[in-house]
């Protein structure tokens, strides 16, 4: 089966507002035919006003369930050809404070849900296409233990100890991904946004006037980053992780 044009078919978890609905916009104005999965109710007027061809309202964490809504896009539009991992949830509880209950729930939205996002997306889908493209995003978080104030005596305010472990442990499931699926024809990378202007980021404080580029990121911004993963020129890209993040880790 020869690739068809990227984005192709696509599906994009979180996608209903902020960073995920950036994204999905992208890759529609790039002409992919974009599926929305969210658990939040106005997911479907979201895909409406964004142009999508559909939207699936689904609880990631009920991993069943997502597989059955990847493998139904799969199979109404012929084939898979992209997958975004988007969805997210942060707590921000201090280490005293954090609650087993927190600690699950960002495990399993941030990490447990991208990883069986994947293994639906590319069995038998992309693998039989001999073709696809898979981008999780993940945080900085996860590359530098937490993104926010620490006080004294440890209150929360940064990005929390669940959130930054899945977020460490997506930049990590990618790479090992990418091994696995490369012989197939399908790449595997990470997109870790630094401190977005997104619904997660509200309320927060993230000291931006010390970035190099001294501001909040763009969910556009973190968009334009998938939009290169996934497309023609990113065929001999993989198992990386992009920083978009205003020069918060690197610089």
């Amino acid at each position: 089966m020869s690739p068809r044009p990227l984005p192709g078919v696509t599906v994009v978890t979180g996608a209903a507002q902020g960073i995920g609905e950036a994204i999905a916009r992208r890759l529609v104005a790039d002409g992919g035919r974009v599926t929305l999965l969210d658990v939040a109710p106005h997911v479907e007027e979201t895909a409406r006003r964004i142009g999508a061809v559909g939207a699936v309202r689904v609880d990631i964490t009920d991993v069943d369930a997502l597989q059955a809504a990847i493998h139904g896009v799969a199979e109404a539009h012929g084939g898979l050809d992209t997958l975004v991992n988007c969805a997210g949830t942060c707590g921000r509880e201090s280490f005293e404070e954090l609650s087993l209950a927190t600690w699950r729930r960002d495990l399993d939205t941030n990490l447990t849900a991208m990883a069986f996002a994947c293994q639906a997306a590319v069995f038998p889908h992309m693998k039989t296409q001999g073709s696809g493209r898979l981008v999780n995003i993940a945080s900085v978080s996860g590359k530098v233990g937490g993104v926010g104030p620490v006080s004294a005596d440890g209150a929360g305010g940064r990005s929390g100890a669940g959130y930054t472990s899945a977020k460490a442990g997506a930049i990590n499931l990618s790479r090992w991904v990418a091994r696995q699926v490369g012989a197939w024809g399908i790449t595997c990378n990470t997109v870790a946004p630094g401190p977005i202007a997104s619904p997660m980021a509200a309320g927060a404080e993230y000291g931006v006037e010390d970035l190099p580029v001294p501001r909040l990121g763009q969910p556009d911004e973190v968009a334009a980053a998938v939009a290169y993963l996934v497309g023609p020129g990113s065929d001999y890209t993989t198992g990386t992780c992009l920083h978009v993040d205003g020069g918060m880790v690197r610089a």
